[in-house]
């Protein structure tokens, strides 16, 4: 149990002055997709201290899931762009890597390299948008935030020249890519990677002793190792509260055994709002070293492999996952023999680690409840699916 939950106080009925007084019930949300989506908090308060809160959701439901089941497995691939739909490339590769397990494909080597490519600029997209995000929440509105989109931009702009989208890319395939990236993209990759780092100088120098974030975060939200365990969370969540769990390292999986990069995370056991910023900041650094390892390393060939014409795998039952930027992304299938999946069910970081929200928040201020969400770091779009 974490810190903030064990020492919440029970408030059946608060005593002042010789009167009896009810708690205040405050409905917080929705708000604006802009924000961190179509979210409610129900949240009861003494004075300003939060001592419960339900999350709402299900306004943004689309029914991703049954949809799956009617129609072919390639033509789920658009729909996964549409669950964390900041993180499409990553979602691509999650299904993707679950649907390979079903038939045997080749993935060429080019192919491989560009999906390490993607992902981990996803990353850096991801975590910009984030902490962005977040210190807007902390009150500094404007400039961290369109900091970050100004980067942002750059990338956004190279996954456009890739697949002609900038969010809703559904550039991956079943054993490759869509297509191979333009002449001279690989060029401007590094041109932007060599220069991210000159910006995370200025980013750090910025936020990271600024003594109003630190007194706003530090201590606030905090989440034990044995509760994150506990509740199944994963990403830098998870590593912020004191576990080395990454599944590039777990699992390995494409080729993210031949790069060389650390795993930060916080060295307590308990997780604040600053440690969770903390750690997002130096995961787009080990970014960085990967990506440039995987610019030097990538060689010309093909960049999709073998894959049947008419997928329509033997009946098997299959989980693919990969390291998304919340954390775990997972594809479970099962096949039947048919062109369409008879399961398909989608294991979404944002959902799960929006669980200990309560746990989280309980004897906290309410303008604390705020970052708290934030730094959690949600989309709507695979919290309901």
């Amino acid at each position: 149990m974490s810190s903030a939950t064990a020492t919440a106080p029970n408030y059946e009925l608060i005593q002042q002055d010789g009167l009896d007084t009810g708690l205040l019930e405050v409905s917080m949300g929705p708000h604006h997709p802009s924000t961190h989506g179509v979210f409610r908090m129900d949240v009861k308060l003494d004075g300003e201290t939060v001592v419960d809160l339900s999350p709402v959701f299900g306004y943004l439901h689309r029914n991703h899931e049954k949809l799956a089941e009617n129609m072919s497995y390639l033509g789920s691939m658009p729909f996964t762009d549409r669950l964390d739909y900041f993180n499409s490339m990553t979602n691509n590769w999650a299904y993707a890597l679950a649907a390979e397990k079903l038939v045997e494909i080749e993935v060429p080597e080019r192919a491989e390299y560009l999906r390490v490519i993607m992902a981990e600029l996803t990353r850096l997209v991801n975590h910009l948008s984030l902490v962005g995000f977040f210190v807007n929440d902390l009150g500094a509105l404007g400039t961290p935030l369109l900091y970050a989109f100004r980067e942002r931009e750059k990338i956004l702009d190279l996954f456009e020249q890739a697949s002609g989208a900038r969010m809703m890319c559904n550039y991956f395939r079943f054993g490759g890519l869509r297509n191979d990236v333009p002449e001279g993209w690989l060029d401007r990759a590094r041109e932007v990677v060599d220069r991210f780092p000159v910006f995370l100088d200025e980013y750090e120098k910025l936020l990271c002793e600024n003594e109003i974030i630190l007194s706003r975060t530090q201590g606030v939200g905090n989440l034990s190792r044995d509760l994150a365990i506990s509740a199944g969370i994963t990403g830098p969540m998870l590593r912020a509260s004191g576990e080395r769990y990454d599944l590039r390292k777990v699992d390995r999986y494409g080729i993210y055994d031949r790069f060389q990069f650390r795993v930060p995370y916080s060295d307590g056991d308990v997780g604040d709002c600053y440690d969770r910023f903390i750690v997002r900041m130096l995961e787009m650094r080990e970014s960085i070293g990967i990506l440039k390892q995987a610019l030097d390393g990538i060689e010309h060939g093909p960049v999709l492999g073998n894959a049947p014409k008419v997928f329509k795998p033997k009946p098997a039952e299959v989980y693919g996952r990969v390291e998304a930027p919340k954390g775990e992304l997972g594809f479970y299938l099962i096949a039947d023999g048919t062109p369409k999946p008879y399961r398909y069910r989608v294991r979404p970081p944002s959902l799960i680690n929006l669980t200990v929200l309560r746990d989280m928040c309980l004897g906290q201020k309410v303008a604390d409840a705020v970052i708290i969400l934030g730094s959690i770091d949600i989309v709507l779009g695979e919290v309901d699916r």
